[in-house]
This record gives C-alpha cells, sequence and structure tokens, in this order.
C-alpha cells in the first residue's frame, strides 16, 4: 500500500518524492499516540491515522509544490526530517529514540480477536485490497489521466484549461492518507513505532521498490514490495551483508530491466516480434 501510494506521485504524476516517509510515521505515530496517552485501541484510530496523513499532506502540499525537479524532491526530504526531528525530541509524546512499545491490535466490534495471526493477517489484506481497489478506481478515471496528461506535458494540459498545480496537489494529499494507512498497519502489526518510521532510508527503500517492479502500474509497485521484503528478511537471516547483496540486486535489474521486473516480459514480447517482423521482411 505504501509503495502504490508514492506510484501515485512518481509513476503517475511525476512528482519524484524522497518525504513520503513522512505520511507513513505519521500515520503509525496517530495509531502509537492515541493506544498509548488516550487509550484508544478500537478501530477508530485507523481512519483518524488516514485523516492525519491527509491533513500533514494539505497543509505542506502549497509549500513543495511551489518547485519542480531536484527542488521539489529536497522540500520533501526537508519535510521528513522535520517530522522525524519532532517525533525525535518529544519525547513525553513520541517517546524519542525509544519509541512507544506495546501498542495493541485494535478491538473490532464483531468480536473477532486480532491477536490471533490468521485473524489478523486477513484483516489487513482485507484493507490493503481495498485501497489497491480504489487506487486503481483513481488511476483508470478521468482524473488518473489527468494526472498522466500533468506527467507527461504539463504546459498542454494547462492550454486544454486545467490546473495542473491544483492536479497535483490533489493527488499528493490522496497519496499522503493511503501512505498514513499504511503505517497504521504497520504499527497494528509491529506493536511498536519508532523514529525509524520518518527517516529518508525508508523512502529511499519504498523508491527502489517501485524501480525494481515498474513505474506507473500500482501492480509494479506492489511486486517490488513483495521481493524487496522477501529477500531483505531472506537475506539477512543469512549475512549481515544483506544490503550489498540488496544494492547489486537493484543494479542488475536496473541494467536488465529498466522499466521494472512486471514489464520485462512484455519487453521480451516486443523485442522477439521485431525479430520476427525483420525476419519477414528480409526473407521478402
Amino acid at each position: 500500500v505504501f509503495a502504490m501510494s508514492l506510484d501515485l506521485l512518481i509513476g503517475y504524476t511525476g512528482l519524484l518524492s524522497l518525504g513520503h516517509a513522512a505520511f507513513f510515521g505519521a500515520g503509525a505515530y496517530t495509531i502509537g499516540i492515541l493506544a498509548k496517552h488516550y487509550g484508544v485501541d478500537s478501530l477508530i484510530g485507523l481512519p483518524l491515522a488516514v485523516l492525519v496523513g491527509v491533513a500533514i499532506a494539505a497543509i505542506f502540499g502549497p509549500f513543495v509544490l511551489r518547485v519542480t525537479g531536484a527542488y521539489f524532491l529536497m522540500l520533501t526530504l526537508a519535510l521528513a526530517q522535520l517530522l522525524f526531528g519532532i517525533a525525535w525530541f518529544w519525547r513525553s509524546m513520541t517517546g524519542g529514540d525509544d519509541g512507544l512499545a506495546g501498542l495493541p491490535r485494535p478491538t473490532l466490534p464483531v468480536g473477532i480477536n486480532l491477536w490471533d495471526e490468521r485473524a489478523f493477517y486477513y484483516f489487513i489484506l482485507a484493507i490493503a485490497v481495498l485501497a489497491a481497489v480504489t487506487m486503481f478506481g483513481l488511476v483508470n478515471s478521468a482524473f488518473g489521466l489527468a494526472l498522466r496528461g500533468v506527467r507527461d506535458n504539463e504546459l498542454r494540459m494547462a492550454s486544454l484549461g486545467y490546473n495542473p498545480w491544483l492536479l497535483k496537489y490533489v493527488v499528493y494529499v490522496i497519496a499522503g492518507g493511503y501512505a498514513a494507512l499504511a503505517g497504521a498497519l504497520e504499527a497494528y502489526y509491529l506493536g511498536y513505532v519508532g523514529t525509524s518510521v520518518l527517516s529518508w532510508t525508508l523512502s529511499g527503500e519504498v523508491i527502489i521498490m517501485l524501480i525494481l517492479g515498474g513505474l506507473g502500474s500500482l501492480w509494479g509497485p506492489a511486486v517490488g514490495a513483495a521481493i524487496v521484503e522477501l529477500l531483505k528478511f531472506r537475506i539477512s537471516s543469512e549475512t549481515e551483508r544483506w544490503v550489498l547483496i540488496l544494492g547489486l540486486i537493484f543494479i542488475l535489474t536496473v541494467f536488465v530491466a529498466p522499466k521494472g521486473l512486471t514489464r520485462l516480459p512484455g519487453q521480451l514480447w516486443a523485442r522477439q516480434r521485431r525479430r520476427q517482423v525483420g525476419a519477414v521482411a528480409s526473407a521478402d
């Protein structure tokens, strides 16, 4: 969900953000603070976490969207680092570098015990599927087509009567909400939230997921996220140098499949078709 939410910005709108962890961390900390300081362990924490992510994106959007390119990247990074600093120093609320531990999983009104791993799995799966379906509907709507237009030619979209800035602002806010949802689910899963959920390394890691899987498809980021997580847990159990190995795999993927692994079969098929057409033309 986190990777797909970032693809709304990078793959569909052309906004390269290096601070998407700001919304992920905001959602996670919302769950932690509500549970630790206000005793909120019901499902109400989930929509509240999304609202916090949306609110932060809505507040900071007008500032970061005033610039483009590398400047946009740096401002989004600065936003994440700002929230990281707040979480680090506001120890009374966030626990500082110790974080907030022992977070409960939400209590469902139907009597389902989410401490049961199977029940919790299906709970997370249902929310993830719902998030994915709504994102697919969004990118395939008229709004999603307009986002692609802004990505490909912003000036032309403006000449057609669209407001590119407003389109980017809306998708920035929406992406912030989805990222906060992912952060909230992460807090429920781990039962802990710390400053790492706001780090720039997490933002960089999710960009790697997008590049591995393929930008602009939503399926690509989902596949990339699965690959990175599986490799991370599998390789780290075998060696301490798992980051080096993951980096080498990433570099190899960029060379072999620059458009992502999910688009590699299509590229190979197109290449084979071109060879067949060339062979027929040569025979004629």
